[in-house]
C-alpha cells in the first residue's frame, strides 16, 4: 500500500504581517530587545549598574547604549557600556558588545 502526503509550502513572505515602520519602530521597542539579548550574557547584576538606556536611530539602525554611573569627584570611570545594533526594519541584531 502507497500512502500519499501533500504538504503546501507557502514563503514565510507571503503571509507575514510588515509592519510600514519595521518591527522595531521606536526607542523603547529597541531597548526591549537589547536588553533580552545582553541578558544572558552580561548578567542581570551587570545590567542594574548600566542603567537607563538609551536609543539612536542611525539609517535603519538602532543603536542601543547604556549610561555610566553619576560622576563622583576624584574618581574617574574606566571601560564602557553594553551596546547593540538593531535592523529597525528586520529586527535582526547585527552587533553586541561592551565597550572598553
Amino acid at each position: 500500500m502507497i500512502s500519499l502526503a501533500l504538504v503546501s509550502y507557502v514563503s514565510p513572505s507571503a503571509q507575514s504581517y510588515f509592519p510600514k515602520g519595521g518591527f522595531v519602530p521606536n526607542a523603547a521597542t529597541a531597548i526591549k530587545i537589547a536588553e533580552a539579548v545582553w541578558a544572558p550574557i552580561y548578567g542581570e547584576k551587570q545590567l542594574r549598574s548600566e542603567r537607563p538606556f538609551h536609543a539612536d536611530l542611525r539609517g535603519n539602525v538602532w543603536r542601543v547604549y547604556g549610561s555610566f554611573p553619576p560622576a563622583r569627584p576624584g574618581w574617574e570611570y574606566v571601560g564602557g557600556t553594553v551596546e547593540a545594533e538593531i535592523d529597525r526594519r528586520s529586527g535582526k541584531v547585527l552587533r553586541v558588545t561592551h565597550g572598553e
